[in-house]
């Protein structure tokens, strides 16, 4: 395969990288300074969003969304990745689990959601269960022809923003029977229990929900009933990607202002880029971002233009979401260490980037359920699984 970015790659990256440098980095202080953006700024986001053509981008253009594949988002998702505050999250991206709707689902969430009329939070993860959806303990129960939910969300990303969610249940407590409901944020019995303040900032927030009693008819199923974990891993392998690419971006980054820095910094009559202790470290740091680039790439397009199946996609989007997360962690500590107490700052880049880039070890899937997600691999498949790419 031809790995080259075409002349149209080229020019959907340095779109999104002039993007990001005239409409999220210059709002990273605001963000940083309210804990969120001002609705005047978020506005004018979200404008911009439109102008430039990076609503739905991962939806298709007969559903309102831009139509680009798993490779063309990594491009965009890269750039956008070098922005604090989650500022990437401003630009909205349905959850890929809309696509199975029906017409008349997809008129009333999907669609909108891609003009950026709705929005949608995908709500799994519980106060018992987190990595394995199996441990769900929300029950859906039938009673006629409607469901009947309860319930406790955690860590539902964006919740705050959207006005409907997707809530990973199991109908009668059967994991077997695992299904993903529309829940509109406005039925009676959801309820915000607590909006938990985090390690990060982040331009929304990640409320608990609570759902008790809420009633909804059986048009509100996503897909089919027991269809919930296919869609929910679908969704993590789109996720788990672009985790993987803005983890480069901001690795990229922080490699940037780490060798700025230490070239204008002067130390004993030298910049520090002179002492092998600092030059080292910016080495290390070229050299991993260049090596979890290249899978990051390799995956994407593999997944996006490669034959492969929900498998082995599940599969690769693990590797590249453990190697590209994980190498970020090094990239940033070394950063801050680089910058010295000027690292340690919330004015620097470098310390919002640290603070933010360590939930990226964790959400949409532990390292360690990455790491298990390539030993079932490994163990069914062999080391082909991984070394053969691509098919």
């Amino acid at each position: 395969m031809d790995l080259r970015l075409t002349e149209d790659d080229r020019a959907l990256q340095d779109r999104a990288r002039r993007f990001t440098e005239r409409y999220l980095l210059p709002y990273e202080l605001e963000c940083e300074e309210n804990d969120g953006l001002s609705d005047e700024s978020l506005r004018t986001i979200r404008s911009a969003v439109i102008e430039w053509r990076f609503n739905a981008i991962n939806h298709r253009p007969e559903d309102g969304g831009q139509g680009h594949d798993l490779f063309e988002q990594t491009l965009i998702e890269e750039e956008w990745g070098k922005a604090t505050g989650a500022l990437w999250d401003v630009p909205w991206r349905p959850s890929i689990p809309l696509r199975a709707g029906t017409e008349a689902q997809k008129d009333e969430y999907l669609r909108p959601a891609c003009r950026g009329e709705r929005r949608d939070a995908y709500a799994i993860t519980e106060e018992g269960a987190g990595s394995d959806p199996t441990m769900v303990q929300t029950i859906a129960k039938r009673d006629g022809d409607d469901f009947v939910i309860d319930g406790e969300k955690w860590h539902v990303t964006t919740g705050d923003h959207a006005d409907f969610l997707l809530v990973h249940a199991h109908v009668d407590g059967d994991p077997a029977k695992a299904t993903v409901f529309f829940v509109d944020k406005d039925l009676p019995g959801v309820e915000v229990v607590r909006t938990p303040k985090y390690m990060h900032t982040f331009v929304f927030e990640h409320p608990i929900f609570r759902l008790d009693g809420v009633r909804v008819p059986g048009e509100q199923v996503l897909g089919e009933v027991g269809q919930g974990f296919d869609l929910t891993k679908e969704w993590f392998v789109e996720e788990r990607l672009m985790i993987a690419a803005r983890t480069v971006g901001a690795s990229i980054r922080a490699l940037e202002l780490s060798l700025a820095f230490a070239r204008g910094r002067v130390s004993f009559g030298r910049p520090i880029t002179e002492y092998q202790g600092v030059g080292f470290q910016l080495a290390d740091m070229a050299a991993e971002i260049s090596a979890a680039k290249s899978l990051l790439y390799r995956t994407s397009w593999e997944i996006a233009r490669g034959e492969t199946s929900p498998r082995e996609r599940h599969a690769q989007a693990a590797v590249a979401k453990l190697v590209c997360s994980e190498t970020a962690g090094r990239v940033i500590d070394r950063a801050v260490q680089i910058h010295g107490g000027r690292g340690y700052m919330r004015e620097n880049p470098v310390e919002r980037l640290w603070r933010e880039l360590r939930v990226d070890r964790i959400w949409e899937g532990t390292s360690e359920i990455q790491r298990v997600a390539i030993l079932n691999e490994l163990r069914k498949r062999g080391p082909g699984a991984f070394t053969g790419w691509p098919s």
